[in-house]
């Protein structure tokens, strides 16, 4: 067997072990970072320094005579960094101040499942049975996560929120596919984070937060968050997926629902003492076995489509910077 065909399976091994768990720690990070830095300013900082130092090692890396991203380029990967980044890893960030972040994981799980539906009702691809039974598990594992018990309840806008963010993902993931995007993994997921990052930015504006930011009251773990959010969130973690999403299956990239939200679960009751309780083991439990239906039973005689854009080359943080943002 020659080499180019053995190291491909290994990229996507490395790739995928990069998002399962620096991807579930990132839930935590995203916590502490927003304690003393507002939550949308955070996302800004965080995204546009990733994003720059990205798309700076795209350029560099760039072939003599390659050409620079084009409109059409720049036009895609925005809209993929607004779903993405802006809408979906912002809604993360702004519903971790509502509810804990082993919560928001098993929350986001459902990504699988909104690309399942997505990819039946726009894309028209045949669903089997095992599709619409996972579908089901995990609007019911939703259900049993939300109802009240105990005296204690879960912030019904903070898991409203997370649920128009992972829609929001799932559909940018999906349109990424065929998207016309940057040869360069680096560039692209750099512009896309460039773009996740100013809408967060503008977010944050209007939402009135320069004004609630004291830059003395900023705490070193907030600081150390950031920087970890910046280095193993983006510019690893999702760039990572951005490489998966070109190269792999979708129903093997979307098994990280699986490990990201027991790590963050495990991650918040260790070190932001979140309490575990039985009513989120018995919600995850069942919106994983959802998750587990889609992805173990693809649909049969799938129609795919053709892809507008060649393969990414490999290689870059992560294989060829593997990146843009981190949907943590």
């Amino acid at each position: 067997m020659s080499p180019s065909r053995t190291a491909r399976p290994l990229a996507v091994a490395v790739a995928l072990v990069t998002v399962y768990i620096l991807w579930g720690s990132t839930y935590l990070g995203i916590r502490f970072a927003s304690e003393s830095i507002p939550a949308m300013l955070m996302g800004f900082t965080r995204f546009v320094i990733a994003g720059v130092l990205l798309v700076g090692w795209g350029l560099l890396r760039r072939r003599r005579g390659e050409p620079l991203p084009s409109l059409r380029e720049w036009r895609s990967t925005a809209i993929v960094g607004a779903a993405l980044l802006g809408a979906g890893n912002g809604g993360v960030i702004w519903a971790e101040q509502h509810v804990p972040s082993g919560i928001a994981a098993i929350v986001v799980a459902l990504v699988p499942l909104h690309m399942a539906w997505l990819d039946r009702v726009v894309y028209k691809q045949p669903a089997s049975r095992w599709t619409w039974a996972g579908i089901a598990a995990g609007f019911v594992g939703l259900l049993v996560l939300v109802q009240p018990s105990g005296g204690s309840h879960i912030d019904m806008a903070g898991v409203g929120v997370l649920l128009v963010g992972s829609f929001c993902w799932a559909a940018g993931s999906l349109y990424a596919r065929t998207a016309p995007l940057p040869r360069s993994v680096a560039l692209g997921s750099g512009m896309e984070m460039l773009a996740g990052g100013v809408l967060l930015g503008i977010v944050g504006l209007i939402g009135g937060e320069a004004g609630r930011l004291h830059l003395t009251a900023v705490t070193g773990k907030s600081l150390l968050s950031v920087g970890y959010l910046i280095v193993f969130g983006s510019l690893l973690g999702f760039s990572a997926y951005a490489w998966l999403i070109r190269n792999a299956r979708t129903s093997l990239v979307s098994t990280y629902a699986y490990v990201n939200p027991v790590v963050a679960v495990l991650l918040g009751a260790a070190f932001a003492s979140e309490p575990i309780t039985l009513r989120t083991l018995v919600a995850g439990a069942v919106i994983l076995s959802g998750v587990a239906m889609i992805v173990a039973r693809p649909a049969p005689n799938r129609v795919v489509a053709p892809a507008a854009i060649a393969p990414a080359e490999p290689g870059g943080p992560v294989p060829e910077a593997l990146g843009a943002l981190s949907r943590n």
